[in-house]
């Protein structure tokens, strides 16, 4: 079995202890003010975790709920259990599992499952990008009026600091300038829509790597690109993160790089 079918298999399998949780009562407790976690989130990270230590035994892992400390690893594996707990809780379906595996700072391979909707996007460097076996490419919407842009909102929101007012910020520029917004409340699913052609860019702040490190590769894979707000090179230490189907990131960049 080759490294991605392990991985595809390691998310399947986790996808069952996700799909029980989320048709039964929850154990809530609160990681901030409005940061949840669940019991199926510790179980779902405590049994990838296990299973990629079988097979990548050379990685660090580095899971959500686990994990503290530094993200900077020459190889690592980042995993978040349920990308989308708050939707979790709430009976919405757009969640996900998320497995990123990164080496020398850049994406190798990809997994995001949806074991609600069944629906698995995964990839390989170099090898293109897949939903359940179908080949992803991104839109062809050049024009910024005419794009569907999703976007989520950071944790920090609820003190009204420097994040609110940039949430604020951003949609009071972009709204008149695009088609509409979407807040589907998961990143690793945004990216992999965005990868499907289901929208035409992305872009949030203070998300963690274990959010994006499966959906970057996934939408590169497809054709898109990925960039900080500033149009440079996204790292796992920037603020802020734009993913766009390439055709309008310039101007999607330029909107939120003088925020």
């Amino acid at each position: 079995m080759s490294e991605i079918e392990i991985l595809k298999k390691i998310a399947k399998d986790a996808g069952e202890i996700v799909y029980n949780g989320y048709h039964k009562s929850k154990s809530i407790t609160h990681k901030g003010v409005v940061d949840l976690v669940t019991q199926y989130d510790v179980e779902t990270e405590i049994y990838i975790l296990g299973e990629l230590k079988r097979y990548f035994p050379t990685h660090t892992l580095v899971g959500e709920e686990s994990h503290k400390g530094s993200y900077d690893f020459e190889k690592a594996i980042y995993i978040d259990p349920i990308d989308g707990t708050t939707n979790f809780i709430h009976g919405i379906p757009h969640l996900a599992i998320s497995i990123g595996v990164w080496e020398g700072g850049e994406p190798k391979m990809a997994v995001v499952y949806n074991p609600i909707l069944d629906e698995m996007f995964y990839a390989s460097k170099g090898q293109g990008a897949y939903c359940n076996e179908k080949k992803l490419t991104v839109s062809t919407q050049d024009t910024l009026q005419q794009s569907l842009i999703a976007t989520g909102f950071p944790y920090a929101k609820v003190d009204r600091g420097i994040e609110y007012h940039w949430v604020i910020e951003s949609m009071t520029k972009l709204l008149p300038n695009i088609r509409d917004i979407r807040r589907l409340g998961a990143a690793a699913i945004d990216l992999c829509y965005l990868a499907e052609g289901r929208t035409d860019g992305f872009y949030e702040i203070d998300l963690k790597p274990w959010d994006v490190a499966g959906g970057i590769l996934i939408l590169l894979e497809a054709g898109g690109e990925v960039s900080n707000t500033k149009g440079d090179r996204y790292t796992f230490t920037d603020k802020g993160i734009v993913a766009t189907n390439g055709k309008i990131h310039q101007e999607l960049s330029s909107y939120l790089s003088s925020i």
